[in-house]
This record gives C-alpha cells, structure tokens and sequence, in this order.
C-alpha cells in the first residue's frame, strides 16, 4: 500500500470512520502482528491456512488507492486482530454472524459461508478425537431463507 493512500486514509473526514482510523495501524505492522499472533494463537493447520490468507489480503489490496477502501480493509482486520489477541492460546471463540451483515451479503458471499461451515463440521465429523460443538450452527436452507441461523467463527 502506498504511503500517501495511508496518510489519505488518515485525513478523511469526521465520522464513524475517522473514529475507527484513529486506532487503526499502519498496515505493515498490522500485517507482522497478524501473522505474529497466528504464529502464538493457532494451531498449525489453521494457521498455515491463515497466514495464506492473510498475505493474500494484503497483496490483493496494495494498490487500493481508495481512502475508504483503505481504512474499512484496516479496520476489520483490527477487528480480527483484537479479537484472537483477547482470546487464550488454544480457545476458538465464535459469535453468531450479526443479521445486518448476513443482509449486505450478496447471494455468492452467503454459498461460500455455507461451504465453509460444511466443511467445518466435516472436519469435526472426520476427526475421532474432535466431536462437533454443541453450539455448532445447522445448515442454512438452499433457498435463501432463514439466514439468522448461520454463524460464524474467524
């Protein structure tokens, strides 16, 4: 990402993004921290998958010269990165996705979250020693309906 797309970022308007900028980080220490608490919090499968995505991310969006584009992309990875550096090493914690996120969905976002809980409880389902959650959530229904049962876990 460019350095002046960042100090842009820095200097848009007031509001709920300016409020958000103010404890976003630069993105190359967002970037080290990230893999950095990866490295301390996640098993080594996830995190192999995890650090793959992460530097994707970020490469994907190094050349974003959108100020908005900019700080939204920062601030949910903050986001991300308080929340696993909040939890114990070994403890995944979920959270129920909120509905006003499950509606900006579009139709292939909401297929992809569906694969991905699939294969989730797949991997749950394998593994003899690992027993799928209680909390585990049920498939949402092919239809686009019911959506508020889906839930989703980082």
């Amino acid at each position: 990402m460019l350095p002046s797309a960042a100090r842009r970022a820095a200097s848009v308007g007031s509001g709920p993004i300016r409020d958000v900028s103010m404890q976003l980080l630069p993105p190359l220490p967002l970037y080290r921290r990230l893999l950095r608490v990866h490295r301390k919090q996640l098993p080594n499968e996830m995190r192999l998958m995890g650090d793959l995505y992460i530097k994707d991310e970020f490469r994907r969006h190094r050349s974003t010269d959108n100020p908005l584009h900019i700080v939204g992309f920062l601030a949910q990875w903050k986001t991300y990165l308080d929340e696993l550096e909040r939890q114990q090493p070994g403890m995944r914690e979920g959270k129920p996705l909120d509905n006003a996120l499950l509606d900006k969905l579009s139709s292939e976002q909401i297929g992809q979250l569906h694969e991905l809980m699939t294969a989730t409880k797949e991997i749950y389902a394998s593994d003899g020693d690992l027993t799928a959650p209680p909390d585990a959530p049920r498939p949402m229904s092919g239809d686009g309906g019911d959506s508020s049962n889906a839930a989703g876990k980082r």
